[in-house]
């Protein structure tokens, strides 16, 4: 090869190397973008959510009822109190609530002349008792027609007062525990409503449904049927269970 052809190959290889590695990044950016394009092809998806509703009575009551007796002498006020408890248990027997569904509770003596910021001229009884009796049932009805009924049990003398204990009410709390016997079917009936969403979704969209990507069941909430200003749940018998729960599918 004589000195001008070698010279003449020398100085082709910068442009020939050039040329590779310009073909190089054409490929490498072909492959970048059909992969780019997967990727978001992947991501595609819709969220939906799915609703389900279910009225629930419930299955267990709790009833505090709180007894107060006044008196200056203390062993009065003491036989005072056990009258009066007497007597509310009579009252329960007489709604048919069983004696073994009470508990007596907080036992409260209060000695005005312990205030040493009290005026004992102006105090009418020194001693005060209180005493909580406390009904458990599992007949929430039973309790809620008794509740009714209460003023027949003061116009026997009983005094009975709103402590600050219990919520500070001393009507029945209603409560339902049998969350976990519905759970399974409102489930799967929010993720059926879920689905119908998304199929709706896709349609409009002139797409394709895949699977589930990502599902949040959601948070069971205990709600009053009857829903209004000062009505709280805890005071009904027939509540509403509810579920959202929450679904992401893929789309195609």
């Amino acid at each position: 090869m004589s000195e001008t052809q070698n010279s003449r190959h020398m100085s082709n290889r910068p442009v020939l190397a050039a040329i590779i590695l310009a073909l190089g990044l054409s490929i490498a950016g072909i492959a970048t973008g059909v992969g780019f394009a997967r990727g978001r092809a992947a991501d595609r998806y819709v969220t939906v959510k799915g609703v389900a509703e279910r009225e629930v009575l419930a299955d267990l009551a709790i009833w505090p009822l709180r007894v107060v007796v006044a008196n200056n002498d203390l062993g009065e006020a003491n036989r005072a109190i056990q009258a009066s408890v007497r007597q509310v248990r009579e009252f329960l027997a007489q709604q048919g609530i069983d004696s073994t569904q009470t508990a007596l509770q907080d036992f409260v003596v209060t000695d005005a002349y312990a205030n040493q910021y009290g005026n004992r001229d102006q105090i009418t009884s020194r001693y005060v008792i209180r005493q909580t009796l406390v009904v458990r049932s599992v007949q929430p009805a039973q309790v809620a027609a008794a509740s009714q009924r209460v003023p027949e049990l003061v116009s026997t003398g009983v005094v009975l007062s709103t402590g600050d204990e219990y919520g500070g009410s001393s009507g029945p709390t209603f409560l339902f525990t049998k969350l976990n016997d519905v759970k399974p079917a409102m489930i799967e009936e929010a993720t059926a409503r879920a689905r119908e969403a998304a199929e709706q979704f896709a349609r409009d969209s002139k797409s394709a449904m895949g699977g589930i990507r990502r599902a949040n069941q959601g948070v069971f909430e205990i709600l009053p049927r009857d829903q209004a200003p000062g009505i709280s749940e805890a005071s009904q018998l027939t509540k509403t269970v509810r579920v959202v729960s929450t679904v992401d599918y893929s789309l195609r």
